[in-house]
């Protein structure tokens, strides 16, 4: 148990400065959602998001984008916030292509980049990993990776992904799964993960 603690701890130090122990934003409401709530015309697809390290390879965070009936982020334990983004339990909604551009943008930076893989899926199981995400509830800090592998242990099809507090073990999971696609995103912006955010969130107001 102490030493379980101690590797929550020593999570919880790095995912701070990836964006994996954010303060929790208010829940929006389900007329706020229902404004900008986005239906993408591509394929049904889960896009495990993880934050790395560009000097350690360590990982910082993990999310998870559904493309389901409407296209969510699940974003546990999350820093992400943006004015035109309503948030309810870690999931943002309205996610259009450029809100999700902007997402990756507020991540990446001189410290960390972001790997984005994503699978294509049949609707009925991106609808179960979407209601998953949905039902899940708020995530503490350093859980990022928990609690998304337990939402993918879920679905039909990648229950074979085991539990881990790790983002790069998750990544490296993820990846083993048939028909992958995997992109990498960078910036050299300075700063931290709050500065990113600020800069979405104009880019976004603007």
């Amino acid at each position: 148990m102490r030493l379980l603690k101690q590797t929550i701890l020593v999570l919880a130090s790095a995912a701070a400065l990836a964006g994996c122990a954010a303060q929790q934003q208010p829940d929006a409401s389900p007329e706020q959602l229902a404004l900008v709530s986005y239906s993408d015309p591509g394929p049904a697809s889960l896009t495990l998001y993880t934050m790395v390290n560009n000097r350690s390879g360590q990982g910082g965070h993990s999310a998870l984008m559904v493309n389901a009936s409407e296209r969510v982020i699940f974003d546990p334990a999350g820093s992400f916030h943006a004015d035109i983004v309503p948030e309810v339990n870690d999931v943002l909604f309205g996610i259009t292509p450029r809100v999700e551009q902007a997402y990756r943008s507020a991540h990446a930076r001189s410290e960390y980049h972001v790997v984005s893989q994503t699978i294509e899926v049949t609707p009925e199981q991106a609808e179960l990993a979407y209601q998953l995400v949905r039902a899940k509830g708020q995530v503490p800090g350093a859980y990022c990776a928990n609690a998304t592998s337990g939402i993918l242990r879920q679905v039909p099809g990648i229950e074979g992904i085991q539990s881990t507090f790790y983002p790069v073990k998750l990544s490296e999971q993820f990846a083993e799964l048939p028909g992958v696609t995997t992109e990498k995103y960078y910036e050299n912006d300075a700063g931290d993960i709050v500065d990113g955010i600020a800069q979405s969130n104009a880019d976004l107001n603007g």
